[in-house]
C-alpha cells in the first residue's frame, strides 16, 4: 500500500501552532484535532513562527456566565475569545457546544463543521479582529479563509 504524501505547506503550518483542546462539556464531539488545528492555522499571519491556542468546549450555562462576567451580556453566545499578553500564547477560545449544535442545525451542516467555523472565528478575534467595530474587515478575511478551507458561508 502506497503511503500518502504530506502537504509541505500544511506540515509547516502544523509546526507553527500548538492547539490545546479542553472538553468541559460532556456533549462535545470534536472533529479530529488536526482539522481544528488546520482551521486555526489558516488565520495565522505568515510571520507567526509559533503560537499556542487553548480551545475550550463548555456547556451553554458556563458560556452564558463567561459572557456575562466579561462582556456584560447575559446570554450564551457561540464563541468567546480571550487574548493573552503572554508571548507565544495567543489566548483561549471558548465554544458553547449546545449553541454550536443549534447553529449547525439552523445552517444545515454538521456540528463538526460549525466547530471549525467557530474555531476560525475565535482565532481572528485573538488576532485583534472585531466584526462589531471594524466595518467589515473581519468578515472579508473570514469569508476568504472559509473559501480556502472549504467551509460554508457564515453568520457575519
Amino acid at each position: 500500500m502506497k503511503k500518502a504524501k504530506r502537504n509541505p505547506v500544511l506540515q509547516r503550518l502544523a509546526e507553527r501552532l500548538e492547539l490545546t483542546l479542553d472538553e468541559r462539556s460532556e456533549s462535545a464531539r470534536l472533529p479530529a484535532p488536526a482539522l481544528l488545528r488546520r482551521c486555526c492555522q489558516a488565520a495565522l499571519r505568515p510571520g507567526v513562527r509559533h503560537a499556542q491556542i487553548s480551545l475550550v468546549m463548555v456547556d451553554a450555562e458556563e458560556c452564558r456566565q463567561l459572557n456575562h462576567d466579561y462582556r456584560g451580556k447575559d446570554y450564551a453566545t457561540d464563541v468567546l475569545s480571550f487574548p493573552s499578553e503572554e508571548r507565544g500564547f495567543l489566548g483561549e477560545i471558548v465554544i458553547a457546544i449546545g449553541v454550536t449544535k443549534r447553529q449547525a442545525k439552523e445552517a444545515g451542516h454538521s456540528a463538526a463543521t460549525e466547530l471549525k467555523i467557530l474555531a476560525l472565528h475565535g482565532v481572528l478575534h485573538l488576532l485583534g479582529y472585531d466584526h462589531e467595530t471594524d466595518h467589515g474587515e473581519m468578515a472579508r478575511v473570514e469569508t476568504r479563509l472559509r473559501r480556502r478551507l472549504g467551509l460554508p458561508a457564515g453568520l457575519i
